[in-house]
């Protein structure tokens, strides 16, 4: 696959799920000629309805200039990877439809860590969340965990501040491109984050925040873990939808107890319904994560 081709194809306006298509469409698309892969462009926008035009999209892909291209993301600061690419996440490979390209800030290599929790909750997160942070992360450093979120208020942000308190890795996944920042109250931890941890994106630096974004970034903070830990939840909220993307890519689900009077804990209680394992100290989530560790103590 040609790296070079699928950031052209991204920024002539195809999101990641639209080139998927376009390679189902024709799966040799990139080992074809440069006029081919045009005349095959041309074919496959009269399928398909997209948010741009077809022919502003077919234009920009013929007419790129990939130097002025690359200038630009250095004058942003912003880097990219390919699916290609040997720091690409293997777990991230596995799952429906990947992200082709990742634009990103900070340390490629966290990419590869071994032991990657995913920890989200509700934006409302209460005492609850901090309290039970403050009680797991102590056991989280002591097995070099690396922390993946989504940089939302609430549960989010509490678990990155969690993260760099402790001096663990961190992965935060935006839901819009590096030149904007949604919300307001996670730009400073984000900012330490792009020199403490890595900051990636799927959408190009300049889109901005939109709703149908989230979701599709919840497949990727779910992509990214081996574990899912859910801290607070309301029912049928954003949070669900990552519950539902970690189920379907066969990762492991944590929730912490509650209560059916207590709306804050409602989701986690349905998640547990739906298969997640109820956690009532670190050691429940770390004898999966790192079970080659606790299988070696229970033996000695």
């Amino acid at each position: 696959m040609n790296d070079l081709d699928l950031l052209k194809l991204r920024f002539a306006g195809l999101s990641t799920q639209q080139i998927h298509r376009l390679l189902r469409f024709s799966p040799s698309f990139m080992k074809y000629s440069k006029v081919d892969k045009q005349y095959i462009l041309k074919q496959f926008l009269g399928t398909v309805k997209i948010t741009a035009k077809n022919e502003n999209v077919y234009r920009l892909y013929v007419t790129t200039n990939l130097e002025v291209l690359f200038k630009q993301l250095k004058a942003w600061k912003v880097h990219f990877i390919t699916i290609n690419h040997r720091l690409y996440p293997q777990l991230l490979r596995e799952i429906y439809d990947p992200p082709l390209i990742l634009f990103y800030r900070g340390k490629l290599t966290l990419m590869q860590s071994p032991r990657t929790l995913a920890i989200i909750g509700s934006r409302q997160a209460t005492q609850y969340t901090w309290q039970s942070l403050q009680t797991f992360f102590p056991s989280f450093k002591k097995h070099h965990l690396t922390i993946i979120s989504g940089l939302a208020k609430g549960a989010d942000m509490m678990a990155h501040q969690h993260a760099l308190l402790f001096k663990l890795p961190t992965i935060a996944v935006l839901g819009f491109g590096h030149m904007h920042h949604y919300p307001k109250e996670t730009k400073e931890i984000r900012q330490q984050i792009e020199k403490d941890g890595i900051v990636i994106s799927e959408y190009l630096p300049l889109e901005k925040p939109k709703r149908y974004h989230f979701p599709e970034r919840n497949r990727l903070i779910s992509g990214l873990s081996k574990g899912i830990f859910i801290t607070e939840s309301a029912e049928n909220s954003g949070t669900s939808i990552t519950t539902r993307f970690a189920l379907e890519q066969n990762r492991d689900v944590y929730v912490l107890p509650g209560t059916i009077f207590n709306k804050m804990t409602l989701g986690n209680l349905r998640s547990a319904q739906e298969g997640a394992k109820i956690v009532l100290n670190a050691d429940d989530i770390l004898e999966d994560l790192c079970a080659i560790y606790f299988s070696y103590n229970k033996i000695f």
